[in-house]
């Protein structure tokens, strides 16, 4: 019933354009918009009004949104495939918190007290290699979210990069296909390496190639002496008796457990690179922001709930809007990485079309989510947003300030500048899409084949500033969106048995490919087959 109510009232709201609600309410900004923390969420470019937030919400109450956060936060089993608790926000509770068991939480500082013994060892030069040298470059080989986290985590907090003796780097390798490890060895001296293997389940394809890659090379230039592999490699699983087979020695195995989703994994010792790179301190900020939306989600009124508001938003927009693009656009190149990790996080999340009762859904779930660090976005693919025939949401994310702590030199006052342009363009380009026509000057008239049509949606979430607190609260906020969606969906977002299925597929593939048999395939996959095997005939 709620979502006959909900496509009544979409009906209606679809006659009036973005242009017309601003118009007729000069308070649109003050009452759809929210303050909290480090973030401000403002809704007001979405073809919504303060009705359809008040009939999102009693759907959310409806779906018993409340009940299911209440059971994730009590750690019960809601990854119902595979009968397992969801309880990455247990990863940056604190230690003396109540929301989490005293054997989960002694675990999990437990092993961030390690980290942070690795993170100073190394910070200090102290990590030593199989000939003496100090550790000078570190490698992280993973895939998903054992690398899109990190990875992203690090170039977003690169101003905060904690400085060392050696000036210590830190590296990705994620392909499969040999070519990103191969570029990057050519680049560095095995005596001053250190790799960290991330994998859960350490069976991950792509990685423990990649790993064996790296060990060859290493055992190539040192020996094949054991004391290589304890002085060169680091592992971070929760299948601690296959990384102890692969030869990684007992203090250099880090602990994730199966209650972590891989894309949910960025908190726990997955993110080791980049505590790395900001140092632990910084480290623990970034999950102090993350706890903070923890405490928000699971105890804010719905009204007022910002991860609940970008969820029910998001749910609007595909469900009664049907809009099936969403972009993400960050006004920041140091948050260049973000739109890849968001689209981990969603589609491998909610890109499901079976309930939790195993029943085919009966409405659509996640949009088609891609984006670029905006200022580039806009000579790339803007063009369709502002002119094209697919309807778009967007969301705008930038920092508030940027370069404030000391403006007196003229290099100072120029970053400011360029800040300044990047958050102006930001501004502009939402503005646009919403008001079309209407955000020109008055009486400017435009040829037809430069009129913008407007009334895409868009929500722009500002920071104050970009610190790993502000990070840590915008990324945990994307994460319990995912969560509030999924329960308005009926779907399960802890699991991802496509992504399994492609994995197996591509085994047995590979095992044909290398066979040289005949195989029993369709048609299309036999042909190519063929024409690997013999490209030239």
């Amino acid at each position: 019933m709620k979502w006959n109510d909900l496509k009544a009232h979409a009906d209606d709201l679809a006659q009036r354009h973005l242009a017309e609600l601003f118009q007729d309410d000069a308070q649109r900004f003050q009452r759809l918009h929210r303050k909290v923390g480090p973030l401000l969420l403002d809704l007001s470019k979405q073809r919504l009004n303060g009705d359809t937030l008040d009939r999102l919400t009693a759907l959310a109450d409806a779906s018993d949104l409340r009940g299911w956060i209440d059971r994730m936060f009590a750690g019960e089993p809601i990854n119902c495939t595979e009968n397992r608790a969801a309880m990455h926000w247990a990863l940056r509770a604190p230690e003396d918190s109540s929301v989490a068991t005293p054997e989960v939480l002694a675990a999990v500082h437990g092993e961030l007290a390690r980290m942070a013994r690795i993170v100073d060892k190394l910070h200090a030069g102290q990590w030593r290699g199989f000939t003496g040298e100090v550790i000078t470059d570190v490698v992280n080989i993973g895939v998903g979210g054992s690398d899109l986290g990190p990875l992203m985590v690090s170039r977003a907090l690169e101003d905060f990069a904690a400085p060392t003796p050696q000036g210590l780097q830190v590296h990705f390798v994620s392909s499969m296909d040999g070519s990103q490890v191969a570029h990057l060895l050519r680049q560095l001296r095995p005596q001053t390496t250190l790799f960290i293997i991330s994998s859960k389940s350490f069976t991950t394809v792509d990685t423990l190639y990649n790993a064996e890659t790296a060990r060859t090379w290493m055992q190539r230039a040192l020996g094949e002496d054991e004391a290589v592999v304890r002085c060169h490699f680091l592992a971070v699983s929760s299948a601690q008796e296959k990384v102890a087979a692969w030869g990684i020695a007992e203090e250099n195995r880090l602990q994730l457990w199966d209650w972590v989703g891989g894309r949910y994994s960025l908190w726990s010792a997955i993110g080791l690179p980049a505590a790395l790179r900001i140092g632990m301190d910084r480290f623990r900020e970034l999950l102090a922001g993350a706890h903070f939306m923890d405490e928000h989600f699971r105890t804010a009124a719905w009204q007022d709930n910002l991860p609940v508001l970008m969820a029910l938003v998001g749910v609007w927009n595909t469900n009664l809007l049907n809009i099936h693009g969403h972009a993400i656009l960050p006004y920041d190149g140091r948050l260049k990485y973000l739109p890849s990790y968001l689209e981990q996080l969603e589609m491998e999340s909610n890109g499901k079309s079976v309930t939790r009762d195993g029943d085919p859904v009966t409405t659509r779930t996640c949009p088609i989510l891609w984006g670029d660090v905006g200022p580039n976005a806009q000579h790339a693919f803007y063009q369709l947003l502002h002119q094209g025939t697919e309807p778009v949401t967007c969301d705008f994310i930038a920092p508030a300030l940027r370069y404030h702590e000391d403006v007196h030199t003229d290099a100072a006052r120029e970053l400011v500048r360029q800040h300044e342009l990047a958050l102006a363009n930001c501004l502009a380009q939402s503005r646009l899409l919403a008001l079309g026509e209407a955000a020109l000057p008055e009486g400017e008239q435009m040829p037809f084949y430069k009129r913008y049509r407007g009334n895409q949606p868009s929500t722009t979430l500002m920071m104050d500033e970009l610190t790993p607190y502000s990070l840590g609260a915008m990324l945990a906020a994307y994460e319990h969106k995912v969560f509030a969606q999924a329960v308005m969906w009926q779907i399960n977002p802890f699991d991802q048995w496509g992504v399994e299925m492609g994995k197996k597929i591509a085994t047995d593939t590979l095992a044909a490919l290398r066979d040289g048999e005949a195989v029993s395939m369709d048609a299309s996959t036999e042909g190519l087959l063929a024409f690997i095997r013999k490209p030239n005939t």
